[in-house]
């Protein structure tokens, strides 16, 4: 159970069937769904996050994580049906996918970002959790306005060999393999999505192409973070925002 309350916002867990179509709205709005809801055959799987501004009620962000006992129960994430993910199945500890991570258009508050953190760190502690992953997203399907970002991506940020996602998707943007040139690191960290930023500043790694989701209208690569890897220093500011 998550119960995690800093400043104007609170974090929780969705109980019941109304606060689960609360988080498919904000997502319907988020991803520009038709109908105004967004959902999956995942979501009865998964545990949901939601935050909300604690004087409203209103829900501002939301996220969902579905946890697996290691590696070798990867083939049931959402990931899976984008990237190989045969090289993880030797991964021995707990893992959990987050996912379908939105901010609701309208609140632009930087401290929503952490709170998600601190909620996202305290369900790792309370699961023993050893790898957390997932997909994040690029707005829109140009590769060229990111060409900074995935430079930076290919230089630094890459995936441990033994865990390398490869190929699966019909369409990708095999960005380690095209790019030659050496970011702008002040352009690349622009450009780069909040959430997957955060992945990298807890020393996270990604796949060395980017999935082309013409139906989400993102480009997305995989992106993996070995909990003991984190540095200690970030380590203790994600706690101390959980705690």
């Amino acid at each position: 159970m998550i119960e995690l309350a800093k400043g104007r916002y609170a974090a929780r867990l969705a109980e019941h069937a109304a606060d689960l179509e609360r988080v498919q709205r904000l997502r319907g709005q988020a991803f520009q769904r038709p109908g105004g809801l967004d959902s999956d055959h995942f979501d009865p799987l998964c545990d949901h996050v939601m935050i909300e501004e604690s004087k409203s009620g209103d829900l501002v962000c939301c996220f969902r994580f579905l946890p697996l006992p290691n590696g070798r129960e990867i083939e049931r994430s959402y990931s899976a049906q984008y990237y190989e993910l045969s090289a993880l199945h030797d991964f021995q500890g707990p893992m959990v996918e987050m996912g379908r991570f939105c901010i609701h258009p309208d609140w632009t508050d930087p401290d929503i970002l952490r709170v998600a953190w601190g909620a996202m760190t305290a369900y790792v502690d309370a699961q023993g959790v050893e790898m957390l992953f997932g997909c994040a997203s690029f707005a829109g399907t140009d590769a060229e306005q990111y060409t900074d970002a995935f430079a930076m991506l290919k230089a630094r940020h890459l995936a441990p060999r033994r865990w390398l996602p490869r190929v699966k998707a019909p369409k990708v943007f095999r960005f380690a393999e095209r790019l030659r040139r050496k970011p702008d690191a002040k352009l690349a960290m622009g450009r780069m999505p909040p959430l997957l930023r955060t992945y990298l500043m807890m020393g996270g790694w990604v796949s060395d192409h980017a999935v082309v989701d013409g139906q989400m209208n993102t480009l997305h690569v995989f992106t993996g973070v070995e909990i003991a890897a984190i540095p200690p220093a970030r380590k203790r500011l994600l706690r101390a925002v959980a705690g």
